[in-house]
């Protein structure tokens, strides 16, 4: 299952351009809002969780964070990102992983995942992906997920669909619910998909 999924992602990245993905946005302004809602300072270490190819990281450099890890189970989405930025790729940490086997270095003051988490569809792997965040995140969650009036299926792939309680029950053990809404995402193609973004902090 593992090659599987892992060639899905490399074959997506390696034949689409970003306006031929439903997930792409120029200008992640939800994610950034959420992370500057923390009060954090520059220093701190955010990682973007399945963050692909995506633009967050353009825009956090450019605001100053020195501390951007960016996890995606594409080597070849996150080389595009790389040559996108250019010299100040080497700013940022690159981490090719599927997220329920990554091992941290480190611990995060901001866990950010834009439609990553939505992908996890067995009890096993959302078990590993809690027990992954409630052990090295020390600060806060930036989560966003299909809600219950989103799409089934992204990418081809099957995903699970969130309401808000069905969310902030996944992390109550370890986070407390700080703000949850809902947002329509417009797509390159001109649909909209309709996702839920909520905001935790460490308890």
């Amino acid at each position: 299952m593992e090659t599987t999924k892992k060639t899905h992602w490399e074959n997506v990245y390696q034949t689409k351009n970003p306006d031929e993905v439903s997930w792409t946005q120029e200008n992640p302004k939800t994610s950034l809002a959420l992370i500057h809602s923390f009060k954090l300072n520059k220093q701190a270490r955010i990682i973007d969780v399945g963050g692909g190819d995506s633009n967050l990281v353009d825009h956090l450099l450019k605001e100053g964070y020195e501390n951007i890890s960016v996890l995606d189970i594409s080597e070849k989405a996150l080389e595009k990102a790389k040559i996108r930025l250019g010299a100040k790729a080497s700013k940022v940490s690159w981490i090719v992983s599927d997220v329920v086997d990554f091992t941290p270095k480190t611990t995060y003051d901001v866990w950010h995942d834009r439609a990553a988490f939505h992908f996890l569809t067995s009890e096993e792997q959302i078990a590993q992906y809690l027990k992954i965040v409630s052990k090295n995140v020390i600060g806060y969650l930036a989560m966003g997920t299909f809600s219950k009036n989103g799409p089934l299926k992204c990418s081809g792939l099957e995903i699970t669909q969130y309401a808000e309680e069905d969310l902030k029950d996944k992390f109550k053990d370890n986070f407390t619910p700080l703000t949850c809404f809902t947002e329509d995402h417009l797509t390159p193609f001109d649909t909209t998909q309709n996702f839920l973004f909520c905001s935790f902090e460490k308890i």
